[in-house]
């Protein structure tokens, strides 16, 4: 039951990932996380399920649903293969998941089907959100933020502002730099209050420590779980 949002005014063409012979980027620039892995998001669902693919929402994600932390519409940006977007969208709740990954919208959109879950799925650049035309006042990040540069977060951060509502809150959970056994791309307090500081529009109502689950314990491991607001 996924609606498939047409988005092709705005996503054609160089914003749309995939993974043909010539450009697997599509036109894009790379982020820095595929030129750290030489190739695109959309290959990390080729040979089975990747890391992230629990087959189950982040017990974070749980958490926030039966508190009623999701006011609609969502946007889940980075929504890979839709676990977290299909649990909110269940519960009565709009939803839109975005991911620039063809593979994992395609994913996405099948369990959907497949649970009979409303849920709106769509292929998008996080690097380039203002393009969606459209405005949520929740946003869950859940695994994303930490995969950008300083450059990119910027980028992604002003996206951010220009598709929430004036008190929209940002949910962000991403690997941490406490700890041991820390996943990729660890980020420290002070790189979350420097992408989402006053000046950018934002302000941190409160980081505390969390946990990122993933199929195999070596890829999990501590996060913080960031709670934004809309300046």
């Amino acid at each position: 039951m996924s609606d498939q949002l047409d988005v092709s005014k705005n996503f054609d063409g160089p914003e749309q990932s995939g993974d043909g012979a010539d450009d697997p980027y599509r036109g894009r620039q790379p982020t820095s996380h595929e030129r750290h892995a030489g190739k695109p998001w959309a290959a990390s669902y080729h040979d089975g399920p990747a890391p992230w693919q629990i087959g189950r929402p982040q017990p974070a994600v749980v958490r926030l649903a039966a508190a009623g932390a999701f006011a609609e519409p969502v946007l889940d940006a980075g929504c890979g293969s839709g676990e977290n977007a299909l649990y909110i969208a269940s519960r009565g709740v709009s939803v839109l998941g975005v991911d620039v990954a063809e593979t994992a919208i395609e994913l996405a959109r099948e369990q959907a089907d497949q649970q009979g879950v409303k849920a709106e799925f769509a292929v998008a650049d996080a690097l380039q959100l203002e393009r969606l035309g459209r405005r949520f006042a929740t946003v869950l990040d859940c695994g994303l933020f930490h995969t950008f540069d300083e450059q990119e977060r910027r980028a992604y951060v002003a996206g951010l502002l220009a598709v929430s509502e004036d008190d929209a809150t940002v949910y962000v959970l991403c690997f941490s730099d406490q700890g041991a056994d820390q996943g990729a791309h660890p980020v420290s307090q002070d790189e979350l209050r420097t992408a989402f500081n006053s000046a950018s529009g934002w302000t941190i109502v409160s980081i505390e420590p969390d946990h990122i689950d993933t199929r195999d314990d070596k890829y999990g491991g501590p996060a913080w779980f960031a709670t934004i607001k809309r300046a």
